[in-house]
């Protein structure tokens, strides 16, 4: 199971007193004692330390302008002393915020796809697809071969092989044309011989 993080930049205090209780946590706890050493583990594309919740006791410029770290995942406690109890309720408030926008979003390739709002993106634009198109998208990432039109019939309509194509057909047209017209990208969605893949 997914286990998420907390990462104390700057405040080895705080870190202490919950590292003495840290098996009541069902999260994992990291300290780092200056801010470089904390960019230096993010710019190593460590992930667990880019998704984590990051906890600091006051306003940090240089990690609230840092590209790779998500402003939201920032928990500032600039208010002190504060009750373990309500440490803790912050804490997993914040950990439960992540964890459905974790699993609200997706990234493929060089998009974003949001499930809620059923918006693909990059950095500069953004499109709106269908159930269907979705759908479509998740199975072919799934995938590590080229998947034929009766597999797409069976596994994203559901159903049986011996129906017409023609429906796979048309949606995967018209999703790979979508793309190529917002994002000018003819390479999201490759038709090969074998099928369709992403």
């Amino acid at each position: 199971m997914f286990k998420q993080s907390v990462s104390l930049v700057e405040f080895s205090k705080l870190y202490n007193i919950l590292h003495e209780i840290n098996d009541l946590f069902s999260f994992n706890i990291f300290n780092y004692q200056n801010t470089k050493e904390f960019l230096q583990e993010i710019e190593s594309n460590n992930t667990e330390c880019i998704n984590s919740t990051i906890i600091i006791d006051k306003p940090n410029q240089t990690l609230l302008s840092n590209s790779k770290i998500n402003r939201n995942n920032i928990l500032v406690l600039d208010i002190l002393p504060l009750k373990i109890e309500r440490l803790l309720d912050e804490i997993n408030s914040q950990l439960i915020k992540q964890k459905y926008n974790f699993h609200s979003k997706l990234n493929i390739k060089n998009y974003t796809l949001n499930f809620n709002s059923r918006i693909i993106s990059n950095e500069t634009k953004e499109l709106k697809l269908t159930e269907r198109e979705i759908d479509i998208i998740l199975f072919l990432k799934d995938q590590n071969i080229p998947q034929s039109v009766s597999m797409l019939q069976n596994k994203v309509w559901g159903y049986s092989f011996d129906l017409e194509t023609h429906t796979v057909e048309t949606h995967i047209y018209r999703l790979r044309k979508k793309i190529k017209d917002k994002f000018n990208d003819e390479n999201f969605i490759i038709s090969e011989d074998t099928g369709y893949k992403i």
